[in-house]
């Protein structure tokens, strides 16, 4: 075994012909013979390096691996940064494909230099057609979900009407006592700015109106639909994002459902019923902070903050608050949804798909709230 070894060690023989030096390479070059390759590929270079031209010849190679590959590139690149015209021959194909694996070059590009002001647009520019391309899978995930919603209604054995009232479980009745103590904080934290501000003018009373406008039509429902985001948007984009690592989602296609049926559908309207539902609670609960705050910190004794309070608003304040929460709903639903499914097969992606269905959530929960009520402002609602 030895003697086998060492008639199969690696070498390099060396010729020179007309102003060409030749190496003829033999044996094998594989990790197997790790010492002899970086003594041969060194040797290779030392002689080398003063010629004009060198030919490496490997027909004469019995076994060639990934090691013997990479000394072989090695030796070429430190031949051609000394100077000298680099050719190899008698590459059989076997060994081709492993020299082209390994070719690498260390030789360091320098960077372009670049305008920041260039660079900033051209982020800019990229932000915008990521954007643009985001809204394209939006809509057409849109379209999937209002398509397979036809389908359950116009076959009522598709809807999963078990499915529908555990995610209102979940989302629903589960978030109730944060969204409760968040609205309660938040409706006392307003009031108490509101007398505060109000009481240099003489008009604390008036800070009734300020909670009651502002709770109902802005702060219920938006501080709602962005816990509603954070809390179970990011649940849903986790768990279908587990399920399509899992090729759960394949399976359901192999079976014959429809992904979007059985796994979008229930989750979207849950949410759309619970949001209205979370609001409400949220609207009441935020009244509540402020009634506490106004009779400790202004006087002002609940049966009087009624009173002002149903001076102050009226249904269609109440309402529209009301009116957007399917609409954040759905947004939020869609979103995490789709990201959920567009996870690929490795727990990083995982993460960057729910954290993206979290900041993409709760920013179009902000501009869903803000077109109403430019909406609302110019109906006079």
């Amino acid at each position: 075994m030895t003697s086998d070894i060492m008639a199969n060690s690696p070498t390099a023989a060396e010729s020179v012909s007309g102003g060409v030096t030749r190496f003829s390479l033999r044996g094998g070059w594989t990790l197997a013979a790790s010492r002899g390759l970086e003594r041969q590929a060194q040797s290779l270079v030392e002689k080398g390096r003063k010629a004009e031209s060198v030919v490496v010849d490997l027909s004469g190679i019995d076994r060639l691996d990934t090691a013997g590959a990479l000394l072989v590139n090695r030796a070429r690149e430190a031949l051609e940064r000394a100077g000298a015209t680099v050719a190899i021959e008698g590459v059989r194909a076997e060994h081709r494909i492993l020299l082209d694996e390994t070719t690498f070059s260390l030789v360091s590009t320098p960077a372009k230099r670049t305008l920041l002001i260039v660079d900033l647009l051209v982020d800019v520019g990229l932000s915008l057609v990521d954007g643009l391309h985001e809204f394209y899978r939006g809509t057409g995930f849109l379209g999937e979900f209002v398509a397979a919603l036809g389908r359950t209604v116009l076959s009522p054995r598709l809807f999963r009407g078990t499915s529908l009232i555990y995610q209102m479980e979940v989302f629903g009745l589960r978030s109730i006592p944060i969204i409760l103590l968040i609205n309660i904080a938040v409706g006392a934290i307003v009031a108490q700015q509101g007398i505060f501000q109000l009481m240099r003018f003489g008009a604390t009373s008036y800070s009734v109106d300020l909670i009651g406008i502002l709770v109902l039509r802005e702060l219920g429902v938006l501080l709602t639909s962005i816990m509603i985001a954070g809390r179970c948007g990011s649940a849903i984009t986790a768990e279908l994002g587990s399920m399509k690592m899992r090729e759960e989602v394949d399976a359901l296609r192999v079976m014959g459902l429809s992904p979007i049926e059985v796994l979008v559908v229930p989750r979207v309207l849950a949410l759309v019923f619970s949001l209205p539902l979370l609001t409400f609670i949220a609207d009441m609960a935020a009244l509540f902070g402020g009634l506490l705050v106004s009779w400790s910190y202004a006087g002002i004794s609940p049966p009087a903050f009624l009173s002002l309070l149903q001076e102050a608003i009226g249904v269609n304040t109440f309402m529209v608050g009301i009116i957007k929460a399917p609409f954040m709903a759905l947004v939020i639903g869609l979103i995490s949804t789709q990201d959920g499914l567009a996870t690929m097969g490795s727990a990083e992606s995982l993460g960057r798909q729910v954290t993206a269905a979290v900041v993409k959530g709760i920013f179009m929960v902000i501009i869903v709230d803000g077109c109403f009520a430019m909406f609302f402002a110019t109906i006079s609602y």
